[in-house]
């Protein structure tokens, strides 16, 4: 819900502003997004320039430029310029109502375990009814066993035979499953997705907001002209610090944490989708992308050398500079997520087999990635289709496939893995609803206690579906020998229906 906000700001035919709640904004409708807002439609730029934050739809860390004809998803983040925007989607088809439905459909799926315990009823209860009749005519035809008793007999075999207890330990295993894993931010769409976790050979995952925290951080400073890393760091973060541009604030946060004193910035100025300009004690400086530079015409030959290093390193690279010369480089990347690497390790010791990254990214940054989490296979700049050829491919192999993922390009992969699982927190609403299994807060160590709360669920059901039989089996036994009576038949069948649900209900106790 705090991914929609809760009006739009809706522009006239005569120029006049009116708020009104998305769902009453109809196609081809203009509406206004202000710098720092939330987008609450999608929509196709008509006016404006802007980089927007679109890391909940597509996955990208860095923000996009948008400027006239781009495409505009709802639930992403202006970024410092004022948009124009004309809706190409009604509301419904907002982030939400994709939930809503998949919650719903999720209500229709059943796991395996409880199929085959229903096709088992359906033939063990006439079995059982031909059986019965059986024994009333059958005792007091032919040995002789007076009606009464034979009917008696009859009736004890029917209710201890009721499958009860067989049908009803499958499904309350499954609810208490599902309560659990959404106790511990897990949301698995129906019990069909149960099961499947335990039978898992190998995963594959995306980098970008999977592995990684989908936001930017320092990683190198690079003066140059003769300045120093603390005075390149100072006039940037000076600049920056003006700004809510997520490159921005890692800049900021970096100068903070190097304890680099902040001046403030005279005459500051946004220069749309290039960067920005400011006075610091009195002297003009500039910072912003490779192509503002060339605009700039302060690019020398080895500058230029070492930012194309830099960026088919996969870095991106902020240029400061002043009237006279280029002062250096920033450069960031995404940030390995904490717990990555540990989680693999956990997923090894669940008995994974092999364990892939499926990325759009360049191949030496998948590569630095991969090494240190310890990643087996290395896929990269790859497009959609090909991460469903690569999902495939380990299908054929391995048999039981898990693909992570949590933008729009990872939607098909995640659909033609056995096990689609979507980072549910910063994922798009296209991966959550493709997905069979949403982490909701994103934290990938919940994936090996997936893996294990998934082996305890079967466990569970198949302890209850034996004790069940079993316990009929001894009954029936019992009733042809004439040593079991109504009364403890009824106990019988009461007992075994009861056990085998609070042995289910023990699953509500699962905790990482």
């Amino acid at each position: 819900m705090e991914l929609a906000p809760p009006a739009a700001r809706v522009r006239d035919a005569d120029g006049v502003e009116t708020e009104v709640p998305p769902e009453q904004v109809a196609v081809g409708t203009l509406f206004i997004v202000r710098p720092g807002e939330k987008i609450p439609l999608d929509g196709q730029v008509a006016r404006g320039e802007s980089d927007v934050n679109q890391a909940p739809i597509t996955g990208e860390s860095v923000p996009v430029e948008k400027s006239i004809g781009s495409e505009i998803f709802a639930g992403t983040i202006n970024g410092d310029g004022t948009l124009e925007i004309e809706c190409t989607k009604r509301a419904e088809d907002s982030t939400l109502a994709s939930i809503i439905r998949m919650v719903g459909q999720a209500q229709s799926r059943r796991a395996p375990s409880e199929k085959w315990v229903e096709k088992f009823a359906r033939i063990y209860t006439p079995v059982v009814m031909a059986i019965a009749v059986a024994i009333l005519l059958v005792q007091p035809l032919l040995f002789g066993v007076p009606w009464s008793n034979g009917l008696y007999n009859a009736l004890v075999l029917l209710v201890i035979a009721c499958p009860c207890a067989l049908v009803i330990s499958t499904p309350v295993s499954v609810v208490a499953s599902l309560a659990a894993a959404a106790k511990n931010g897990v949301l698995i769409k129906g019990g069909v997705f149960v099961e499947a976790p335990a039978h898992l050979k190998a995963i594959a995952m995306d980098k970008t907001g999977t592995l990684t925290e989908g936001k930017p951080a320092v990683v190198d400073v690079v003066p140059l002209s003769g300045h120093d890393e603390s005075e390149l760091l100072e006039r940037a973060a000076a600049l920056e610090s003006q700004s809510n541009h997520p490159l921005a604030r890692a800049i900021v946060a970096e100068a903070n944490e190097r304890n680099i004193k902040i001046p403030a910035a005279d005459e500051f100025e946004i220069i749309q989708g290039k960067g920005a300009t400011g006075r610091i004690d009195g002297k003009l400086y500039w910072l912003g992308s490779h192509r503002y530079l060339e605009e700039r015409k302060q690019e020398t030959q080895e500058v230029h050398e070492q930012l194309e290093a830099m960026q088919q390193a996969g870095r991106t690279v902020v240029v400061v500079g002043n009237d006279t010369h280029v002062c250096g480089f920033i450069t960031l990347a995404d940030t390995l997520r904490p717990t990555a690497a540990d989680t693999l390790l956990q997923l090894r010791d669940t008995g994974i087999e092999h364990l892939v990254m499926l990325t759009g990214d360049n191949q030496g940054t998948a590569d630095v990635i991969a090494s240190e989490v310890g990643i087996d296979e290395v896929h990269a700049e790859l497009l959609p289709a090909d991460k469903v050829d690569a999902v495939e491919s380990l299908v054929k192999k391995y048999g039981q496939v898990a693909m992570i993922g949590d933008g729009v390009n990872d939607a098909p992969a995640l659909a033609r893995a056995t096990l689609g699982i979507a980072m549910g927190a910063a994922g798009s609403d296209a991966a959550i609803e493709t997905a069979d299994i949403a982490l909701m807060s994103d934290d990938l160590s919940k994936l090996p206690w997936l893996i294990n709360h998934s082996r305890h669920t079967l466990a569970i059901i198949r302890q209850n579906i034996i004790f069940s039989l079993a316990v009929k089996s001894l009954f029936v036994v019992l009733t042809f020998a004439g040593f079991a009576s109504l009364w403890a038949a009824i106990a019988a069948d009461m007992g075994a229906s009861l056990l085998v649900i609070f042995n289910g209900l023990r699953l509500l106790r699962s905790r990482r």
